[in-house]
């Protein structure tokens, strides 16, 4: 991996002429949307809690069988589009019906440049995983930046109905400079799970990183 220099100028200007993403709440079943909750230019809020347990700001209601079901918001951020067009008629699943605009955070940004800079491990399948054994306790010891995985090293478990499977590292010997999921997550397939990088290139991107932090104002990101 070589780094371009204009590539990261370029990404980072872009991402301050627009630091936000956009997140198209969907509906999770068939039925019939009885009411918004929300209208554009809310702010919303995520799930919040140490385990989630305080779920977001209300956005719709959608019936199913004369059941209501009160659909929220999975990020905080501003409610951008409601598709108003649906309200009262019966929409199939994963019908788009609200739109909100999140604000990068200064770590989100961090770790949106590391996807492009870093080497990445993604998922293999939608499973939950685990960093092997061996790996966890050398990070926990030395840090990330700091532990080299060789070819053939066993880097990450993973876990699905009952069945473990090992991931197997490929290529060069790498760092581990970057942990993407969090334990007992269900991480989707194709989500990043490792950023890894050659070990000359580690003084680069810590660079990279405190450019970010200085730049960046970290209430806004």
């Amino acid at each position: 991996m070589a780094f371009d220099h204009q590539e990261i100028n370029k990404l980072l200007q872009q991402l301050r002429a627009n630091p936000y993403r956009y997140h198209v709440v969907t509906t999770p079943h068939t039925g019939y949307l009885r009411a918004f909750l929300v209208k554009e230019g809310d702010k919303v809020i995520g799930p919040r809690g140490k385990w989630l347990e305080k779920p977001g700001t209300k956005l719709f209601v959608l019936e199913r069988e004369r059941n209501e079901k009160i659909i929220r918001a999975p990020l905080e951020g501003e409610v951008y589009k409601i598709y108003q067009n649906l309200l009262g008629k019966f929409v199939e699943a994963y019908q788009p019906v609200v739109e909100i605009r999140h604000a990068l955070t200064q770590e989100e940004i961090i770790a949106e440049i590391l996807q492009r800079t870093l080497h990445i491990v993604r998922a293999p399948e939608k499973a939950r995983y685990f960093l092997a054994p061996q790996l966890a306790q050398r990070l926990e010891k030395k840090g990330l930046g700091q532990v080299l995985i060789q070819p053939g090293e066993e880097m990450l478990i993973m876990s699905f109905m009952k069945r473990e499977t090992p991931v197997i590292h490929q290529g060069k010997p790498m760092v581990v400079f970057r942990i993407f999921f969090s334990r007992q997550q269900m991480v989707e397939q194709g989500a990043p799970l490792l950023g890894l990088c050659l070990p000359e290139e580690v003084p680069y991107i810590e660079k990279l990183i405190s450019r970010v932090k200085e730049e960046w104002p970290s209430q806004s990101a």
